[in-house]
Parts: structure tokens; sequence; C-alpha cells
């Protein structure tokens, strides 16, 4: 059995703006990489050690998968954000109430369950392919959402509220079958 930590970036500039991020890209902020640290030492803290790595191609991930961990890793194109087409960089009032479903094709971007079939095709190859035990992979809120939406049929254990910034989610993987097996969702109230 493979244990896979599916994590979202830290909080960029873009966050803090409230602009649609997607396949465009914001710097991390000072915050960012303070929770990219605090998900570091959960791996410390719970003796995690990672055998191997993965990010989307976003610099944002990158640069937190470069703080929790000095493993050499893959940049991987299909575990990047919904392409938002035209609407991104814009402001997120733009966004149509949940759930997105096809809205942004209409502007270029991707259809959600395009997206969602892209990211649980690459993890489950990447994983698949990988001889690693422990394998931290770095993605996006929505990436690692339509992930869980891929194999909630398998799990048990459901998320209330959001997936914030440095979320893991801890993932089982046996017989080519993912199960949700925690959700780590950090407390960063004492740090700014």
């Amino acid at each position: 059995m493979k244990t896979v930590y599916l994590m979202r970036h830290g909080e960029t500039l873009f966050n803090q703006q409230k602009k649609i991020q997607g396949w465009c890209d914001s710097p991390l902020t000072e915050l960012g990489r303070k929770q990219a640290l605090i998900a570091k030492n959960y791996f410390i803290e719970n003796g995690i050690e990672l055998d191997s790595a993965y990010s989307s191609t976003s610099e944002r991930a990158c640069d937190t998968l470069e703080i929790v961990t000095d493993l050499r890793y893959a940049r991987v194109k299909g575990l990047k954000e919904w392409n938002f087409g035209d609407l991104e960089a814009e402001h997120e009032y733009l966004n149509p109430p949940l759930p997105y479903g096809d809205f942004f094709v209409a502007f270029g971007g991707e259809g959600e369950q395009e997206f969602r079939e892209r990211v649980a095709k690459t993890v489950l190859e990447l994983v698949q392919a990988d001889e690693g035990e422990n394998i931290l992979m770095v993605s996006h809120g929505a990436s690692c959402r339509q992930f869980m939406r891929a194999w909630e049929h398998t799990s048990k254990v459901e998320l209330q509220g959001r997936i914030t910034n440095c979320c893991i989610l801890k993932f089982a993987f046996d017989k080519d079958q993912f199960e949700l097996l925690e959700i780590i969702n950090h407390d960063f109230s004492g740090i700014r």
C-alpha cells in the first residue's frame, strides 16, 4: 500500500487580492511561505519520510514544495489548476455560484468533468509508476477538490468547509484505488 499526500500550495498574492488564478500564476506571500513551513513541520512531527514528490508546473506549487521538502521532484502539467480561460487574473466576483460545471468553457477554459478526469488520470498514472511508499504532490485547491470528488465513492472522510492553503489530503492507494483517510487543514491563526 502507498500513501499519497495531495497538498494545496501556500497563499499567493492573487489569493490576497481575490483574483482568479487558474493557469496564470502569482508568487507566494510571506504568509504563504510560513504556511508551507507549517506543512513541512507536519511531516517532521509525524515522522513521515517522503520517498518522492511531484508538483504542478505553476510556480506557486513548486515554491511550496521546495519549502516542504528537499527531494528532487517532477513538474507535471496534469496537476495544474482548473483552466479558467479569459477569466484568469480577473476578480473572483466574476465566478458563478458553485458548482461551476462547464461555465468556463464559454471563456476558453475547461469543463468540470474534463478537469476532474485530467487530474484523476494524472495522479493515478504517477502513483502507479512510482515505487515509493510516501508520495507528496503539490497542486491547487480546485484540483484537490476534484480529485476528492473522483474518489468520493471509496472514501468515508468528508471535507467540512474549504481546502485551505497548504491543506494536506492523505490518501491510501491499494489495488488501483484511492481512499481519503484524513484531511489536514492546519491552524494558521497565530501567524501573519
